[in-house]
């Protein structure tokens, strides 16, 4: 882990996660990585919302690449010069949706880690990661409601009732995920059986169906802890998308 990702992000998080645990009521692992999620994404809605309105503009602009793409499909540097203009006048850049992905990111990675070393350390807080003002819980309660170990991995050999809510929450993340990125794929444009087939919708119709597998993988072979912060994640993300889309339709 390098020295700026563990002082800028890991550390800080980790931190908080304790420091949260510490002053809720029973000590519950999970209300406290429900209540670092929520923080998180309220620090992060001006970046999403901006991913949001982006991501609404290009869909509404689709039908317009499509004509500009099969206009110069025969030449590809015309091609690419036309829509770089065609951006320009609609003051729009493709790729401005990546910044708020790209810290979404940098937060589950320090978030893994943290549950990840937690885990690995037999549930116990490693004072040299804690800050001097934060208190040293000791042995960590990793149960969420008393029933998911959030330190635990499935192991689909020994399936048995006691990971049942744990599938439950890996589901419902998955499912969450879904959801979530069909809000924000492009309606299919008609076209011809003659045109060139566009690369943005077979990439949102593909990642529609890649993004809940990932979250099942993630789910079943990473802490729990990763699901419920990837859950909650979720559908924060899916009520702001709809915050978002509904302040547009008043305003249009």
């Amino acid at each position: 882990m390098s020295l700026l990702f563990g002082e800028t992000v890991y550390r800080p998080i980790y931190n908080f996660l304790i420091f949260v645990y510490n002053i809720i009521p029973f000590h519950d692992f999970g209300v406290a990585i429900i209540i670092v999620t929520l923080v998180l994404k309220f620090i992060l809605i001006p970046l999403s919302r901006k991913q949001i309105e982006s991501q609404k503009k290009m869909q509404e602009m689709q039908p317009k690449i499509k004509e500009i793409q099969e206009k110069h499909k025969g030449d590809k540097e015309k091609q690419s010069r036309a829509l770089m203009e065609f951006y320009k006048q609609n003051k729009t850049n493709p790729f401005s949706g990546c910044l708020p992905t790209i810290f979404q990111l940098i937060f589950l990675i320090a978030i893994y880690q943290v549950l990840f070393n937690i885990s690995k350390a037999g549930l116990l807080v490693d004072p040299k990661e804690l800050y001097s003002f934060v208190s040293n819980p000791g042995q960590i309660n990793q149960y969420f409601l008393g029933i998911i170990d959030l330190s635990k991995t499935i192991n689909l050999n020994q399936l048995d009732i006691k990971v049942v809510p744990q599938l439950i929450l890996i589901v419902l993340a998955a499912v969450a995920q879904y959801v979530q990125i069909k809000m924000i794929t492009p309606k299919t444009v008609a076209q011809d059986k003659n045109s060139t087939p566009d690369i943005s919708q077979v990439m949102s119709k593909q990642m529609m169906y890649f993004g809940p597998l990932l979250t099942l993988f993630i789910g079943i072979k990473f802490p729990a802890g990763l699901s419920l912060y990837w859950l909650v994640s979720t559908v924060f993300a899916i009520i702001q998308q709809m915050k978002v889309l509904q302040k547009e339709k008043n305003n249009s």
